[in-house]
């Protein structure tokens, strides 16, 4: 079993404390710094965390006096260590690109508008159903090997781009395939319901029939995901049928999750609240009631301002939020058109410029809070004795350097499950 110290950290990110809920409030701001701090690691998993002091007389009574032989030790060299980031909204598996989109935004198109033109979510189905199954993987493992270099060791990965259900599953597939076989842990989100596909055009409601009543029930007994997402927005899908399919979803044992209010005030947010969603998804045109009933039942705000920032559209109230006592967490919503990014670096950058985040509370919510929305937050999400060792350096003296710099990757060292995979910046290759 290998063992690693990593000693010498100058602030060592705990986030402690709050593997059972969500953080709100004033906790946002708590990163858990121990100066001076250490962590050791035993396989998989995290074995001690504190001052180095403190981990140093814990390990020699568990491993014995002579620590330099039973362990390999890294220098931290003063600089900050962290967990490894969470990216709990992603659109990872896709073909093709949509480049040709910018300038026809930059010439007045909406989103939606480009959305009925023929473009958007639609042009990237028609790429994604004629790629095959092993394309698919090449790229979206090139994705996940990006993420690892921005120090993100998690992700969800939504389907979408296959609207049938030939195409979903192969989606549903290569997600599994990159779980099983990437450093980075994928957890996926069935999103059948990410538009009318143009065969239905005509007829949106017998598409939501199918999507209730075939798709659902084959994912749930194929084991393919965990959760549920539908894009509730005019002119995609109402609330009635958004109802409908996150709780047929939810009937077949797969947590919902919902796009809200992202281009307008729908009642997305009120949606996710009365069915008990683990997140509501964009949110940048929620209303003040919207809020509420998010704080009121625990709903996790998942903010996306890369999303917003590629858009030129409005940016989500996170303050408000935060004043509120949402759990907000934050996310690339890495995607072909709206958000082609694999940064968190850069979101926190946006939350904290666009959103009035603090530096402190942009990294609780892209950690631990964006592990509690895809259920991971027992696991990951924070530096903490029998957790998941995914941990990454950044080079850097103190945290606040990751949001005052911007277009600059700080990430030098990343941890997966106890084994380096990224060291001075560049991926250690399997």
């Amino acid at each position: 079993m290998n063992r690693l110290m990593i000693r010498n950290i100058g602030q060592l990110l705990t986030l402690r404390g709050a593997s059972g809920r969500p953080k709100t409030g004033s906790s946002l701001s708590d990163l858990g710094i121990i100066e001076n701090g250490c962590v050791a690691i035993e396989g998989e998993t995290i074995a001690a965390v504190g001052t180095e002091q403190e981990v140093w007389h814990r390990l020699c009574q568990r491993w014995g006096e002579r620590l330099s032989d039973k362990a390999d030790v890294m220098d931290a060299g003063g600089r900050v260590v962290m967990p490894g980031m969470v990216d709990p909204h992603t659109h990872l598996v896709f073909a093709g690109t949509r480049e040709y989109e910018l300038e026809m935004r930059l010439q007045g198109a909406t989103y939606l508008e480009i959305l009925q033109a023929g473009g958007g979510i639609l042009a990237t189905t028609r790429k994604t159903r004629q790629a095959t199954e092993e394309e698919l993987l090449r790229q979206a493992s090139s994705r996940l090997d990006r993420f690892l270099q921005y120090g993100v060791t998690t992700v969800e990965a939504k389907s979408g781009y296959g609207l049938d259900w030939k195409h979903e599953w192969k989606q549903l597939r290569v997600a599994r395939r990159l779980h099983e076989t990437h450093p980075v842990d994928v957890v996926s989100t069935f999103m059948g319901a990410h538009v009318v596909p143009e065969e239905y055009r005509n007829d949106p409601d017998r598409y939501v029939d199918i999507v209730v009543d075939e798709m659902i029930p084959q994912v749930a007994d194929k084991g393919l995901a965990e959760f549920c997402d539908v894009f509730c927005e005019k002119d995609v899908f109402s609330l009635e049928q958004s109802r409908r399919v996150l709780e047929a979803g939810k009937r077949h044992g797969l947590m919902p999750k919902i796009h809200a209010d992202e281009m307008e005030a729908m009642g997305g947010a009120e949606l996710a609240a009365d069915l008990g969603a683990i997140s509501a998804d964009h949110l940048l045109r929620v209303s003040d009631r919207g809020i509420c009933r998010l704080a009121e039942t625990g709903v996790i705000a998942v903010l996306l301002p890369g999303t917003a920032f590629y858009l030129m559209a409005p940016f989500a109230r996170a303050r408000d939020m935060i004043e509120a006592g949402v759990a907000v967490a934050l996310s690339t919503d890495c995607n072909p058109g709206s958000s082609p990014t694999m940064s968190m670096p850069m979101i926190l950058n946006l939350a904290c410029l666009h959103m009035r985040m603090t530096p402190a509370e942009a990294i609780s919510a892209a950690t631990i809070n964006a592990a509690h929305a895809i259920g991971r937050g027992w696991q990951i999400g924070s530096l903490e004795e029998g957790k998941q060792a995914d941990l990454v350096l950044l080079d850097a003296p103190h945290y606040a350097f990751l949001q005052y710099h911007f277009g600059i990757n700080l990430i030098d060292t990343v941890i997966k499950k106890g084994r380096v995979v990224v060291k001075n910046g560049q991926l250690v290759r399997r």
